[in-house]
């Protein structure tokens, strides 16, 4: 059975994530705080190891955020210059590619941030929606030269009304509805490529998903209803 991980860290408190989701969706999470795209190629080779008897299916790269951020005159902090950034991308593209031909790859774009509120309180650190957008413009291009599935992030929160408040708890983490868009975006690329076997959700066999005496039971008492495929309780209806 594939497994699945997360790789990433946090912009200040903000979650930057490499995440996997496979056939099984078997997912194993893993996040780094405060991580950048130039710590995560550090790690490439222990997280996603070549050797590793079992391959994800689909990772998903989300970095950016951290790397956007100004530059610190101590030279120290999270910011990473945009051309090493692109590289740094590009590198963990081509070693996810490597690891098998099944697995698939997913890019997030850069978001945008609330400027209003997104006060650093750390001395001189700065986020800017200008700097946000060459990040993500920067890894669509490339996405766009490799291959690689995208999710135009920055352009996704700006299409909802109100997107700086109603996206961000405080200006940069992600509300209730901005994680919404983020997995509506995600299913867009899921639904729309032309992966065999397809990797969406509507795609992939529920496990254990026989009739079963211990299903529930219907008014007449006379058989079960089988719930496993049941997703009209559900708050959100993913497509």
């Amino acid at each position: 059975m594939n497994r699945a991980r997360k790789i990433g860290g946090k912009k200040s408190k903000k979650r930057e994530t490499l995440a996997i989701v496979t056939d099984q969706a078997d997912i194993l999470l893993r996040g780094y705080y405060g991580w950048n795209s130039r710590r995560a190629v550090q790690v490439l080779d222990q997280v996603f190891p070549k050797e590793a008897p079992v391959q994800p299916s689909l990772v998903i790269v989300y970095f950016g955020g951290n790397d956007s951020m100004g530059p610190h005159s101590s030279g120290l902090g999270p910011h990473v210059p945009l051309d090493e950034y692109i590289e740094n991308m590009r590198k963990i593209a081509i070693h996810l590619k490597s690891l098998s031909d099944t697995t698939r790859i997913i890019f997030m774009s850069c978001p945008p941030v609330d400027e209003t509120r997104v006060g650093s309180g750390t001395s001189e650190l700065v986020r800017t929606n200008e700097l946000c957008q060459k990040y993500s413009d920067a890894c669509i291009k490339l996405c766009q030269e490799m291959g690689v599935g995208v999710v135009d992030l920055f352009s996704a929160f700006q299409k909802k009304d109100g997107w700086a408040k109603a996206c961000f708890t405080d200006g940069v983490h992600l509300s209730a509805e901005g994680s919404k868009i983020v997995v509506e975006e995600i299913l867009k690329v899921l639904r729309e490529a032309e992966w065999v076997p397809s990797l969406h959700w509507k795609s992939m066999p529920t496990e254990f998903s026989e009739d079963s005496p211990y299903d529930l039971v219907t008014a007449d008492g006379k058989r079960t209803l089988n719930p496993s495929e049941w997703t009209f309780h559900r708050e959100v209806q993913w497509d």
